[in-house]
């Protein structure tokens, strides 16, 4: 291990004579003064184990550990053990592409596998690895669609989530695709602002499912209405896919999304995993790579990169897309995490946090603090009306060391509940909330 050791003084020393500088401030001379820090850091000096330990500790006291009743795009949720110790291993921290396959087996693997649970969620044909997280697998997804059908015009939902939107404009303004809103009305899509902005310049239609208030909105009347050619790209969490009705069985062309509920902790916002999914017809548009399953000379099982566009590389200026890196990391995450959980597994945490939402959803509205808002279907997100200050509410649930809802307009409260929330935190939730707390 001497190569993690810190230089010494005559290893520095006979760095600098090698290159012909005198001293270290010589060797950054060409910094301008004017930013350079003149100042102590106040770097302590070396510690024993023990010391680091109890310093480290002292730290870690200050946290404060939060019951957390809010999701918008990143979710509390269960994360076994074992995932952190086999993603931290050596042979897997690493973007290099697994170009050659006699030495990546095992990144081309669960490459593979991530690809095939992807396309058994999501019900489509074919799904590719190494995108970022799901606001810019959204992104992409908009490029696969416009470089299909030449057009130029993408229906995006009001009900998406607003950092998916963001991305989604911001990417599109570089690649000049005009991007117009649909409608929203009680929470949903509009399908009546749907239908008057189709035209022939549409090339997709994006909507999310769930919303982004958690809401399970129609999408067989969406596919109905779309009749010339346009895309459906549905931004979906994959885990919900398990219970739920797949973008496949709605006819969708495209879906994408980010897998951070299948396994991959809050993290402070990342990093996640995005992916896409899609029909067979759309193979040669997606964007990172895809590896696939075959058998070497002797009949052995192995794995392979399959499809990369060297477009990616060679071309970027007329490439459909440039994700050149493997970022498949934190797919290996979720692999491991389904592999762990089974068919039978995603399918209870899913129905859990169904029915734990659904119980703090009318717990809630029994205090007549809250009203409801939409009677519509929600997965494990909902939102409600509350009758006093959203933010005052926000700010008492902090004092109890709870992170509640996300506060919307008109003290309008976005709640999330996942299968880590026990009945216990939910009703000291609503103990607080009417104040018996």
């Amino acid at each position: 291990m001497f190569k993690y050791f810190p230089h010494t003084n005559e290893d520095i020393h006979q760095m600098l004579e090698k290159i012909g500088v005198k001293s270290l401030d010589e060797l950054f001379s060409e910094i301008p003064s004017e930013i350079l820090l003149n100042r102590d850091y106040n770097v302590p000096s070396s510690h024993s184990e023990l010391e680091i330990y109890s310093h480290i500790n002292s730290l870690t006291a200050k946290n404060t550990q939060y019951t957390i009743f809010r999701g918008a795009g990143a979710y509390d949720v269960y994360v076994p053990s074992i995932i952190s110790y086999l993603t931290s291993r050596q042979e897997f921290l690493t973007s290099y592409t697994p170009y050659q396959p006699e030495i990546s087996q095992g990144t081309l693997q669960y490459i593979f596998e991530f690809q095939s649970m992807i396309c058994e969620l999501t019900g489509l044909d074919v799904a590719n690895a190494s995108m970022y997280d799901g606001p810019t697998a959204t992104a992409e997804s908009i490029f696969m669609a416009t470089s299909v059908t030449r057009r130029n015009k993408v229906l995006l939902s009001s009900t998406l989530n607003p950092r998916v939107i963001e991305v989604v404009k911001t990417y599109a303004k570089y690649k000049g695709i005009n991007i117009e809103m649909i409608n929203e009305k009680n929470k949903v899509l509009d399908f009546e602002d749907l239908q008057s902005k189709l035209d022939n310049d549409v090339a997709a239609v994006v909507v999310g499912y769930p919303n982004f208030y958690g809401i399970l909105e129609d999408h067989d009347k969406v596919r109905n209405i779309l009749t010339n050619k346009e895309l459906l790209i549905m931004n979906v969490e994959p885990r919900a896919m398990s219970v739920l009705k797949t973008p496949g069985e709605f006819g969708a062309d495209i879906a994408c999304g980010d897998g951070q509920m299948l396994g991959i902790p809050l993290s402070c916002g990342g990093p996640y995993v995005g992916f896409i999914a899609a029909k067979d017809s759309l193979l040669r548009k997606m964007p990172g790579r895809i590896c696939g399953m075959t058998t070497d000379v002797d009949g052995k099982r192995g794995f392979v990169l399959t499809l990369q566009a060297r477009e990616q590389h060679i071309r970027r200026e007329k490439a459909n897309s440039n994700i050149c890196s493997n970022q498949s990391l934190m797919a290996l995450h979720t692999v491991i995490y389904m592999s762990l959980m089974g068919k039978k597994g995603l399918q209870e945490v899913s129905l859990k946090s169904y029915s734990n939402a659904h119980y703090l959803h009318d717990e809630l509205l029994k205090t007549n603090l809250f009203s409801k808002i939409t009677d519509e279907e929600f997965f494990c997100e909902f939102v409600l009306r509350y009758h006093g200050d959203a933010k005052e509410l926000e700010q008492k649930l902090l004092e109890h060391n709870i992170l509640g809802g996300l506060v919307l307009d008109n003290n309008d409260i976005l709640f999330c509940v996942t299968e880590k929330r026990t009945k216990e935190e939910m009703d000291y939730l609503v103990d607080i909330i009417r104040g018996d707390q």
